[in-house]
């Protein structure tokens, strides 16, 4: 093997394509939750890791599953199951990136909202890895188009989300159509008791690896509430913009037609904008994240549905337009931006009705939430520090 060109990921022994797909990614060195599972899982341990969102979990299990590959064959090895259709194409667009260098390598994405023909075309071509949402999944094997009999490595991504979502019956359904040995992986920001069922159920001598979210671990975001309501947040959030210079972020309200009418008042006012809520198709969801990704508009205004598997490295701030109806929602939210060790901002506008949950939120998140004042079109901080100061 060449000499490993990363000197964080030496000790990994990994192959010469996955360090120059590394490299190619702008990965140095690997992070607290790489570098704790990367090894157990080339070992062929079970593990259970719980770890905040932004910390790399995809490529603690993706660049294992890379490696293990052989690829001389043509059945399916290894599945990734996860919760939303939009994880699922975030998970495969970095496991296609991993595997930059190997063109041997074929991976396939299974999730409802996608014609089924052009998924079993997919699967007719004999993919090594697929990503899949349990219920498509459970579809797919029900037809006789995916056969789980030598899978040798399980993932199981956001297992909390997706046990919480009712998913825990088709996930026991899929595991149970794997070999007795198969190992399972399971990624999870929380441990709950659906989750501790499983892993007694189907892991052996697992691994437990925690991250906590704290020092190099906790994604770099500095949080704030404003006193705006109504038709003031707007005004409030573009001037926020325009003084601190944003080009990439992304508004979350609670309903879609909140997201659909502010999305046209942007619009209107000439910023670049689209809107992401459940109503859309999964075409035009992919179409909107791929402009997105690529720069072709510079607000996104979404629902959270879009709160999970969205994965764009320099979103600069979010804004909660709404105060969310769920305290783990304002986690998903606000671990938009702040990724890649880059520094983010969250901003939420709440009023004195919103005081409790707010409270709540703080009291759940243990974040730093700092109160900005509004006076005389001024947004400052208590010190009076003025915004365009910072």
């Amino acid at each position: 093997m060449s000499e490993v060109k990363l000197p964080g990921f030496k000790a990994l022994n990994l192959q010469p394509e996955t360090e120059k797909a590394l490299e190619k990614m702008g990965f140095l060195a690997p992070t607290p939750i790489q570098e704790q599972t990367i090894p157990l899982v080339m070992e062929g341990r079970d593990v259970i890791a719980k770890a905040p969102t932004g910390t790399g979990k995809t490529c603690a299990f993706g660049i294992p599953l890379i490696e293990s590959l052989d690829t001389s064959l043509t059945n399916l090895q290894a599945l990734v199951i996860c919760p939303t259709r939009e994880l699922c194409l975030q998970i495969t667009d970095d496991l296609r990136h991993l595997a930059a260098f190997r063109p041997d390598v074929r991976i396939a994405a299974v999730y409802g909202g996608q014609p089924m023909p052009k998924q079993i075309a997919a699967l007719k071509k004999g993919p090594h890895i697929v990503v899949a949402t349990p219920g498509r999944l459970l579809d797919h094997m029900e037809r006789g188009n995916i056969w789980l009999g030598d899978i040798y490595t399980a993932v199981l991504d956001e297992a909390d989300e997706m046990l919480k979502m009712g998913f825990i019956k088709d996930v026991r359904r899929i595991l149970n159509a794997t070999p007795a040995d198969t190992q399972v992986v399971m990624f999870s920001a929380t441990i709950s008791r659906e989750v501790m069922d499983v892993a007694w159920e189907y892991q052996h001598d697992a691994a437990e690896i925690t991250v906590e979210s704290d020092g190099d671990n906790r994604p770099k975001i500095d949080q704030y509430s404003l006193p705006a309501l109504g038709q003031d947040r707007l005004e409030v959030l573009l001037k926020i913009v325009e003084e601190m210079d944003y080009h990439r972020v992304i508004i979350f309200a609670n309903r879609k037609t909140t997201v659909q009418s502010l999305g046209r008042r942007l619009q209107k006012q000439g910023y670049s904008a689209d809107c992401l809520h459940g109503d859309i198709s999964q075409g035009q969801r992919n179409q909107v994240m791929r402009g997105f990704r690529e720069g072709k508009f510079e607000m996104l205004v979404a629902t959270d549905v879009a709160a999970r598997g969205i994965d764009v490295d320099d979103v600069e701030a979010v804004f909660n337009y709404d105060v969310p109806d769920e305290n783990e929602y304002y986690l998903h939210r606000i671990g938009r931006t702040g990724r890649a060790k880059r520094r983010g901002a969250a901003y939420t506008f709440a009023g004195e009705a919103d005081a409790f949950r707010m409270r709540d939120i703080i009291k759940y998140t243990h974040s730093d939430i700092l109160p900005l004042t509004l006076e005389n079109g001024q947004i400052t901080r208590p010190d009076g520090t003025p915004l365009k100061n910072w």
